[in-house]
């Protein structure tokens, strides 16, 4: 059985998309900075596809006529959207959105370093809370 026209349609369609989306499209090539950072751009790859076609008799109605004439078409489109950077370097990897929320990130970012201040506040208090109970309890007992 030979090939249907809307196949050699879908075929070519799809070979087009897939020399025109590859890995680095999504993730893009490597770039280091001075600092011996590297930034990697990530990005979004949105594709669409749709071919269709028909057999139309050319005749009068009724008559057989062997081989119909072929009439179709088929159509892809490719959108690509940057989605952010990732920054790999100074023993932390980061990713840095184009259109997010920059207070919110930031606020992630920084919510380890205050989780760590608030423990050594809670561990300051907690060791003046104990000298200070000593110092009471001393001088209960009249020490001077």
């Amino acid at each position: 059985m030979s090939e249907h026209p809307i196949e050699a349609l879908m075929k070519t369609a799809m070979d087009s998309i897939k020399e025109m989306v590859d890995v680095n499209t999504v993730v893009g090539d490597p770039v280091e900075t001075p600092d011996g950072s590297v930034i990697v751009p990530v990005s979004r790859v949105t594709c669409g596809f749709a071919a269709g076609g028909t057999e139309y008799n050319l005749g009068k109605r009724g008559e057989g006529g062997g081989d119909m004439p072929f009439g179709g078409g088929s159509g892809a489109g490719v959108s690509v959207q940057p989605v952010g950077f990732l920054v790999v370097g100074q023993n932390q990897i980061r990713l840095l959105p184009v259109d997010g929320n920059a207070v919110v990130d930031r606020l992630i970012d920084l919510a380890p370093q205050v989780l760590a201040q608030l423990q050594g506040v809670r561990k300051r208090s907690k060791t003046e809370t104990q000298v200070n109970t000593e110092h009471v309890t001393h001088d209960l007992q009249g020490g001077v």
